[in-house]
Formats: C-alpha cells, sequence, structure tokens
C-alpha cells in the first residue's frame, strides 16, 4: 500500500506525518478523520517530483503578488462572497491548498483571484492560513482571523468558515438597510436644493429683466430673493471657499483621537437616526457574541474580539466597563444593566440564556428579534422622512412659483397700463 507524506497545521505549528492509504482520496479522508486540514500531501515516491513542481508552482503564484504594492483591500461584498466560496469548496471536503487553486482560476479577474493565488502561495509554504491572511488583507479583521485560526487548531475549519459567511451576510445586510433607508432622502434634498439655485439663480432674475422693461415694481419677497440672487452670483467663490474650509476644519476635528467619542455620542443623539445608530450596534453585538461562542470561544474572549469590532468609540469605551464586570466573575446581563447602554428586552433575553445554558442560541434569536425591530425603524425613518421632504420641496418650489406667477402678472398689467 503506498505511503503518503503530509504537512498540516497543527495547535502549536506545522506537524509532518506518514500514513498509509490506497490512494490520495483515501489518503485525505482518513486525516479528516482525524481532524487534520493538510496544506500538502504527497506520496512518498514522488516527493523529488513533487518537489520541483511545487517549487515551480511558487514561482508561478510568487510572479502575481511581486505586481501587488501593499495589502490587498477587498469591499464588504467581495469578502462575503470570498468567504462563501471558501466555505462551499472547504465544506465539499476539497482540502485548503485545493480550494484556493479553484478559486485562483476564477475567470473574473477581481481582487478574489488575486487575493486567492497570495494565499495560496503562502499556504504552500507553509504559514498557516489566519497568518497567511491576517498579513496579505486588513478587509477580514481580527474577528475573523482568530475564528479561523482556533478553527485549524481543532480541525473544524470548514463549520467556522460557514459560520462567518453566515454572519458576513447578516452583517451586510444590515448595512445594505441602512444605506438604502437613507439614499432615496438624500436624493430628494439634492433635488430640491437644486430647483431652489434654478429658481433663485436664472428664472426669477429674468422676470425681473422683463419687469424693470415695463416699469413695473417688485412683490417684496421677490425683491428680497433677488438680491440674495446677485448676493449669490458675486460671492459665490466666497461661499464656495467658506463651505470648503468648513468642512475641512470639521473633517480635521472629526479625525483627531480626543473628538472621535464626542462625535460618537452626537451621532447617537441625532433625531430619528440615532436610535437607528443604536439600534443597529444592539444587532452587531448580539450575533458577534453568538457567533464567537458559538464557535467555543469563552465569555471573555468573545468579548475582547466583541470590543474590538464594535464601530462606535463611545459605546466601545462603555462596553470596556461591561467587560471588566465579566472578567471579575459578575454575570453578563447584570454587567449590561450596570453600563446603562442597553435596553431592558435584550438584558432580559441574555439573562434566559444565563437560566438555560444555551447563551449562544439565546443571543442568536435575540439577535433575530431586534434585527426585525432594526427593520422596523429603518421602514419607519423611511415612511416618515419622505412625506416631510417632499413637503418641504412643495413647500419651496410652490414659493418659487408663486413669485413667478406673480411677477408675471404685475409684468402684464403693467404693459396693459
Amino acid at each position: 500500500m503506498p505511503t503518503f507524506v503530509y504537512s498540516a497545521q497543527g495547535p502549536s505549528g506545522v506537524i509532518t506525518g506518514e500514513l498509509s492509504a490506497s490512494d490520495r482520496s483515501e489518503a485525505f479522508a482518513l486525516l479528516g478523520k482525524k481532524k487534520i486540514q493538510p496544506f500538502k500531501l504527497e506520496a512518498a515516491g514522488e516527493m523529488k517530483t513533487a518537489a520541483g513542481s511545487s517549487a515551480k508552482a511558487r514561482q508561478t503564484a510568487a510572479s502575481v503578488p511581486e505586481t501587488i504594492s501593499g495589502p490587498i483591500k477587498l469591499k464588504l461584498p467581495q469578502v462575503v462572497l470570498f468567504i462563501e466560496e471558501l466555505a462551499d469548496l472547504v465544506g465539499a471536503g476539497i482540502q485548503l491548498e485545493p480550494a484556493l487553486a479553484t478559486m485562483e482560476r476564477r475567470r473574473e479577474l477581481s481582487g478574489i483571484k488575486t487575493l486567492a493565488t497570495v494565499l495560496r502561495g503562502k499556504v504552500r509554504d507553509g504559514m498557516a492560513f489566519s497568518k497567511a491572511i491576517a498579513a496579505t488583507s486588513p478587509s477580514f479583521g481580527r474577528l475573523f482571523c482568530a475564528l479561523v485560526s482556533a478553527g485549524e487548531a481543532s480541525g473544524s475549519l470548514s463549520i467556522v468558515l460557514k459560520r462567518q459567511a453566515q454572519y458576513m451576510r447578516s452583517l451586510q445586510a444590515l448595512k445594505s438597510k441602512v444605506l438604502s433607508a437613507l439614499m432615496y432622502p438624500a436624493f430628494l434634498i439634492v433635488a430640491a436644493v437644486a430647483v431652489t439655485l434654478l429658481f433663485v439663480v436664472y428664472l426669477i432674475p429674468k422676470l425681473t429683466e422683463m419687469l424693470d422693461s415695463t416699469g413695473g415694481s417688485l412683490p417684496m419677497a421677490a425683491q428680497i430673493i433677488l438680491r440674495f440672487s446677485d448676493a449669490f452670483k458675486s460671492y459665490w467663490w466666497m461661499v464656495l471657499l467658506g463651505g470648503t474650509a468648513a468642512f475641512i476644519l470639521v473633517k480635521a476635528w472629526i479625525s483627531r483621537p480626543e473628538s472621535a467619542i464626542p462625535w460618537a455620542r452626537f451621532k447617537l443623539r441625532l433625531p430619528l437616526f440615532g436610535s437607528i445608530f443604536r439600534a443597529r450596534f444592539y444587532v452587531q453585538f448580539l450575533e458577534t457574541m453568538a457567533n464567537l461562542l458559538g464557535n467555543g470561544l469563552t465569555m471573555v474572549q468573545a468579548m475582547q474580539l466583541t470590543h474590538e469590532a464594535t464601530d462606535n468609540p463611545h459605546l466601545r469605551r462603555e462596553f470596556e466597563g461591561v467587560m471588566r464586570h465579566v472578567a471579575e466573575g459578575v454575570a453578563l446581563s447584570r454587567a449590561l444593566d450596570r453600563s446603562g447602554q442597553f435596553p431592558p428586552l435584550l438584558i432580559d433575553m441574555v439573562n434566559v440564556g444565563e437560566q438555560t445554558g444555551d447563551m449562544s442560541g439565546a443571543l442568536s434569536r435575540a439577535a433575530e428579534r431586534f434585527d426585525r425591530e432594526l427593520g422596523k425603524k429603518i421602514d419607519t425613518l423611511a415612511a416618515l422622512i419622505q412625506p416631510v421632504i417632499v413637503c418641504l420641496m412643495a413647500g419651496m418650489v410652490g414659493t418659487m412659483a408663486y413669485l413667478m406667477m406673480t411677477t408675471i402678472f404685475q409684468t402684464i398689467s403693467s404693459i396693459n397700463k
């Protein structure tokens, strides 16, 4: 029976060994039963030939990374697609290096293909997949790398990838909800400003010239708008310069480390939008904790990674107090209650998980419930803000139309006289 030599990533580093099997497929199956994910498996009689082809493959893979300067950055949809495809391949029994080779042969030229090429080269050289992806792309984050490292050590990489794919899909859907709710109102605001400028800068001054030629007088409101139009035409560059300077100053203030927490607190206090930002934090907190605890991490480890995955600096600072209480032995529900940043319903659902011993399941169910609540908040905001903006647009356009009609009637009256 042929002897196969394998190399795999173990808890303490790269491990090597030998096993007897009838063919390569049986060797992979035997290693899979031992929860070993080899990144290299070769027949003992083909070591020299395989070594030569491996070196050639490394040279071929290295030719692509040489043209890459800096880390490979992917957008969130690309990250989700990469994890989904890799999870499907590994879950189907394909080992990591062949799975990356399959993704490397993608017809679509994108960052996913390039990332798969670079990762495959590093995995073939003996680097752990978690370390390779952490060194190659910052788009995946420390949370994903930590879970992959735990999956490699425990032999459950396929399960971890599937859970992470589901988690990333939910995170992408969450961001899409918020963006879609703000897109249409933003378009209406831009349209309203554009129509107002068209009236003020072009249409009303044209009618004014017509009225002046007949010797008529403008209504007071039209005179005010006309003066505003003349001032805007004369000093538009000052307005543009002042707006640019104000934007740069505000952006510089926000980028300062000491301004991050006040700005984050201000966003949470915004009318209508603040509650959505806070609800989004609740959903992300619950889904992240459920995902981490479901992958076998301890409560303290899960909270540390959740703390790093929190976007809002103010909530991240408040969460540090929760972590400190839990590390001291306080139950999570009591620690959340002491922080004053979490709603009673969330605390009650966490308490149910503590009483039943199924914390991951309880947090997952709470995440689903708060995700539905977030969807309702977004729908309510979209339903409320659109009529408000439409009414404001109608008011501005109606005012301009009234002034134009008044000017036209006065022009006709002056001509008749």
